[in-house]
């Protein structure tokens, strides 16, 4: 059965979230200011905080001094990409 839940990369590919809602939750993020939830559409919601923290690899990209401006972004993207979202 499948997960109930879609990953905001699904939500990604059925067009509910925009390049441009993706682009705000990376510059939060980047930006340090990662809110605990963030509304996607159709009552979705993600914890970005949560996403980019158990993703090992983007964890290792953000906490390595001397990681690209565009690997953090890369890296924190794929995170949220890959993040379940939960019902609000």
């Amino acid at each position: 059965m499948a997960d109930p839940n879609p990953t905001v990369g699904e939500l990604f590919k059925a067009k509910v979230v925009t390049h441009d809602d993706l682009n705000a939750l990376v510059d939060a993020v980047l930006g340090g200011r990662m809110e605990e939830r963030a509304e996607l559409g159709e009552g979705d919601t993600v914890d970005v905080a949560a996403a980019v923290k158990a993703n090992a690899f983007a964890t290792a990209v953000l906490r390595d001094k001397t990681s690209t401006t565009g690997a953090r972004r890369t890296a924190t993207r794929t995170a949220i990409l890959l993040a379940r979202t939960q019902k609000a």
